[in-house]
């Protein structure tokens, strides 16, 4: 069984992260951060800090900054990417990290939402769409900034990192 996180780099994603780490250190289980890249979409990689203001797009970049944010924050995690249509709907999004966490076997998906406070159905972007799914639990992290990020962050046992780090092709 595996701990989903999807992780976009924001303070919500980096939250879910280090609380799927907590929680996959109690229950010994791993941990995954799922990165969904618009293939070229300078806008929306701009909006996320992927690139700097006058940087093109190169989907390498991209996933090497995602992936160095992940490992900073759990270097024991894996780290999986995958790439969808410049254009793709949030729709599109959800779809590919519910397959993804089908596919790694999601015992629980940490998704990081503003907005959760509101039913499930009503949280913005994807998260709706992920947490409807039923074949795994949800852990909806609503604050930016768990008081124990810098302490796992320094102290955690598994500082070790493990993710292999494969690069587009």
């Amino acid at each position: 069984m595996t701990l989903v996180v999807p992780f976009d780099g924001s303070e919500l994603a980096e939250a879910a992260l280090v609380r799927a780490a907590e929680f996959g250190t109690v229950f010994e289980e791993d941990v995954l951060a799922v990165s969904v890249i618009r293939n070229g979409n300078v806008k929306y990689a701009r909006e996320h800090d992927w690139i700097g203001p006058n940087e093109d797009f190169d989907l390498e970049t991209v996933v090497t900054s995602l992936h160095e944010q992940v490992m900073d924050l759990c270097p024991s995690s894996d780290f999986r990417h995958t790439v969808v249509d410049r254009y793709a709907p949030a729709g599109a999004v959800a779809k590919a990290i519910r397959k993804l966490a089908k596919r790694e076997d999601a015992s629980m998906v940490f998704i990081g939402s503003e907005n959760a406070g509101h039913l499930v159905t009503s949280i913005s972007s994807i998260g709706g769409s992920i947490a409807s799914d039923d074949a795994y639990d949800v852990v909806i992290v609503r604050h930016r900034n768990p008081s124990k990020i810098a302490k796992l962050r320094n102290t955690s046992p598994h500082r070790q990192p493990k993710s292999d780090f494969y690069l587009p092709e």
